[in-house]
């Protein structure tokens, strides 16, 4: 999950998924619960047709069987535009944040998955916390970008919300770096931050920009169906087996990974079969209770919130201090000095 759109929520949720079950044999529940239906569309599912979707079982208390669909080795509860009002419709009843939980846990019982995979809106509304009060664990895909960072406080703070008051097993797994471009000095800085606030949880594989990410889903396919040698697929793989065996490069290679997977333990990293949550340490998940929203409130104190308010770039935080080879001005030997004795500047300038 991430509030802040585009940031690759969608793809990781359909890719990992995917892989998961067609090139691990894993039994797994895809849930669209964005209004978009952008994760149907990755299923081949079109969501202006789908009569039956997880918004019936939300809110007319839809056995979740009768909307269950398939899709490339997947069950898939699929989205449609109705899920839009389901945000004003929840508002007026009782247990609202735990109508999901209630739907779809006695499903995972009975159809035995080992993964319920949940594509969450890019919102902190009703149906995130919705996803949040099911889940037993947060994958989150970022972008390495200033505006990411400063959407991290709301973040964590949400789920400190969800963990003491709906469900107290919930944490973050791992945060993932979508769209990534490690050459640029923003990016690595970036990642440095997310480091220090998430210890142990940043995946140390990341998704490159590919084209192929953004083709696949027009042909209703996931990265890994569509081309399954592309630099996506490539990336996707590595970071499953993150998932898989926890972050910060602990995986083992695909061979060694078909070696210990039989001898594992099941894992719902999106839904438990029982009510009750794994504990976090399972699976090479690290405990994140010394995470707390402080040291990103620390990162953005500098960030005046009033909008209106001009912030000078030099007070924004570290990931603006990485440091950077000078510029120096050359000047042509029969050029003449430019009258005004102006120079140029990659800072901000004094007014």
């Amino acid at each position: 999950m991430n509030q802040k759109g585009g940031v690759g929520k969608t793809t990781t949720a359909a890719s990992i998924g995917s892989l998961l079950a067609n090139e691990h044999g894993k039994r797994v529940l895809m849930i669209d619960l964005d209004p978009q239906g952008n994760l149907s569309d990755h299923m081949n599912i079109d969501p202006a047709t789908t009569e039956k979707s997880i918004y019936n079982v939300m809110i007319d208390g839809m056995d979740p069987r009768e909307a269950l669909l398939s899709a490339h080795n997947m069950d898939v509860l699929p989205a449609n535009i109705d899920l839009s009002a389901a945000e004003i419709e929840l508002a007026g009843m009782m247990m609202r944040e735990t109508r999901l939980k209630n739907a779809i846990l006695p499903l995972c019982k009975e159809k035995d998955y080992d993964f319920v995979m949940i594509d969450c809106p890019p919102s902190l509304g009703i149906l995130t916390i919705s996803a949040l009060t099911l889940a037993t664990e947060v994958v989150v895909p970022m972008e390495a970008e200033y505006l990411a960072l400063r959407g991290l406080s709301q973040l964590v703070h949400t789920m400190d919300l969800v963990q003491q008051h709906l469900n107290p097993g919930l944490h973050v797994s791992g945060v993932v770096f979508c769209m990534y471009d490690g050459r640029t000095i923003l990016a690595q800085s970036v990642r440095a931050e997310v480091e220090r606030f998430f210890p142990g949880k940043v995946y140390a594989s990341t998704i490159r920009k590919n084209v192929r990410l953004a083709e696949s889903p027009s042909h209703g396919m996931t990265i890994n169906l569509y081309d399954p040698q592309c630099a996506g697929t490539q990336d996707y793989r590595a970071a499953t087996l993150e998932f898989l065996h926890g972050p910060a490069g602990n995986c083992p290679s695909s061979a060694e990974s078909a070696d210990t997977e039989n001898a594992e333990e099941k894992k719902i990293c999106a839904a438990p079969k029982q009510p009750t949550a794994l504990p976090p340490e399972q699976h090479g998940h690290h405990d994140v209770e010394d995470v707390q929203a402080e040291p990103v409130e620390a990162l953005l104190q500098s960030v005046n919130k009033d909008k209106s308010h001009k912030v000078d770039p030099s007070t924004r935080g570290p990931i603006w201090k990485a440091d950077a080879p000078e510029r120096t001005t050359k000047t042509a030997p029969n050029s003449e000095p430019d009258p005004s004795g102006s120079s140029v500047e990659t800072t901000s300038s004094e007014s």
